[in-house]
């Protein structure tokens, strides 16, 4: 089976446009597939469906062919799962809490979480309902990762890590990815999901605005460059020869281009010509593709106004 989650025509309406609206998409085994949007955009009302929380109005998902409303606790057999919102039960210590979690499993080694605490620099003896943000979401993520779960569904699981420790788990995501692992991570943070993801779906209002081929992102067959001139007359000349633009500051004589990869040495011939104040390649990323996505779905709406 190569799709592992499959949502079809997924609808749950909470009134007032809250919500999330015909859904559609499909993950593959072995796929790091991230979920981007502002909060209140539908993330974790699509998660919760998913883990089989909620029930949908209209559609369903499949997760591994099984239904993830009506088969639910089965499906908890294969997932891993960091909720947005961490509740532990009754433990004095995060210890007591991941050692029950492991009986509830029916695992024996804890080799495996003892190697993430110690990634994730998380004391387990701390008592449970005094720890940090930060100290809960390591508890969580080693807990949805310790049984070795060929699913993982993670909901903003870098929420209170400090920089350090997000980047310890990415690390930890990305050696996920590596054992072949199915991750379906949500996060506000496109820097996150750029590093780790074959593919970022980008939710808005409830709805898919587009997903993103991170493999196209990354080899992207243009490059951008923004360009000042020392006269006003050059950037005037030089905006007349065809590239093309993307942005202008007039103000400051500046231009920023579009420029194909193997007509970049053309680019720097025509520039020989004229007073270049400087030159920098502007890296483009997952966030300025969404942005231009965002500007023409907002363009969209206006023209029906």
């Amino acid at each position: 089976m190569d799709d592992i989650i499959v949502v079809q025509n997924l609808v749950k309406d909470y009134g007032n446009q809250k919500g999330v609206f015909n859904l559609n998409f499909r993950i593959k085994k072995g796929e790091v597939v991230g979920f981007v949007g502002v909060n209140g955009a539908g993330k974790t009302t699509t998660i919760r469906n998913i883990m089989g929380f909620i029930k949908p109005d209209e559609g369903k998902i499949l997760v591994k062919g099984l239904d993830s409303y009506f088969d639910s606790d089965k499906i908890k057999n294969y997932i891993g799962y960091v909720p947005g919102e961490i509740a532990f039960p009754d433990f004095k210590t995060g210890k007591e809490f991941l050692l029950f979690q492991s009986k509830m499993q029916g695992l024996n080694d804890l080799d495996y979480a003892n190697v993430l605490m110690e990634k994730l620099q998380l004391d387990c003896t701390a008592n449970l309902k005094r720890m940090s943000k930060g100290m809960k979401q390591k508890t969580a993520i080693v807990a949805a990762l310790m049984n070795n779960p060929e699913i993982l569904i993670l909901d903003e699981p870098t929420t209170g890590l400090d920089p350090l420790m997000r980047l310890s788990f990415l690390e930890i995501m990305e050696e996920e990815k590596k054992k072949g692992k199915t991750i379906f991570i949500s996060s506000h943070l496109y820097e996150e999901l750029e590093r780790i993801c074959d593919r970022v779906i980008l939710i808005d209002e409830g709805k898919i605005l587009d997903i993103a081929n991170m493999k196209l992102i990354r080899n992207r067959s243009v490059q951008s460059f923004k360009i000042e001139f020392n006269n006003k007359s050059d950037y005037k000349k030089f905006g007349k020869m065809g590239y093309e633009i993307t942005r202008i500051q007039d103000k400051f004589n500046q231009i920023t281009i579009n420029v194909k990869k193997n007509k970049i040495q053309e680019l720097f011939n025509d520039l020989s010509i004229f007073d270049v104040k400087f030159i920098a390649e502007v890296n483009y990323s997952l966030e300025k593709y969404f942005d231009s996505m965002i500007k023409e779905d907002n363009y969209d709406k206006q023209s029906f106004i």
